[in-house]
């Protein structure tokens, strides 16, 4: 077969494109090689198996996204902040739905601690000092806003907001503010 010029970070981004075509849960070695044309044992001197390369693939993901998240919220404080992090969660999660699901890949705690998921974590609490929330709330707040985010995206990419009014991107603006408004008003312990 001929050579088609393989590297670590090429495989890892067809393997996001891939995940983004045919599900994350979808991505193999096997079908990496067929899409590039190459005998799978070609791959494995950049990826060792298949959770490797998914690993991988929720690694670039979670940089994609927390890149474009830090040049959402630059500048912007409260619920302008919170709105714009939330809208790139649910704009990467329509435009890129395998990457999404990868960048929620459980890894583990080395891997995790290494990864772009800090950066995310630190954004999240960066606004939520904006509502001036102590701790354990503030990790309370980290929480319900990924489940939120995350939880709403997939719902809607599967469909489950299409046959009903008001039409989701109402519900969603309307959802940004109830969030807004309980972090302003957060319940005392």
């Amino acid at each position: 077969m001929a050579r088609v010029g393989l590297s670590t970070e090429r495989l890892v981004r067809a393997g996001a494109e891939l995940a983004d075509e045919v599900g994350f849960e979808q991505v193999t070695v096997s079908e990496l090689a067929r899409r590039f044309g190459v005998k799978v044992a070609s791959l494995y001197s950049h990826v060792k198996n298949s959770q490797d390369l998914k690993t991988r693939i929720a690694l670039f993901a979670l940089e994609e996204l927390a890149d474009l998240s830090a040049d959402a919220v630059a500048g912007r404080a409260g619920k302008d902040a919170l709105t714009a992090f939330a809208n790139v969660y649910r704009d990467y999660a329509h435009a890129h739905p395998g990457r999404a699901a990868a960048a929620r890949l459980r890894l583990d705690p080395e891997t995790a601690a290494a990864s772009a998921g800090v950066r995310h974590a630190q954004m999240m609490r960066a606004i939520l000092r904006g509502y001036d929330l102590p701790e354990p709330d503030q990790t309370d707040a980290v929480r319900l806003l990924g489940s939120t985010f995350h939880g709403y995206a997939s719902l809607e990419g599967a469909g489950g907001f299409s046959h009903s009014s008001p039409d989701s991107e109402e519900s969603w603006t309307r959802i940004l503010d109830a969030l807004d408004s309980l972090l302003r008003n957060w319940p005392a312990r």
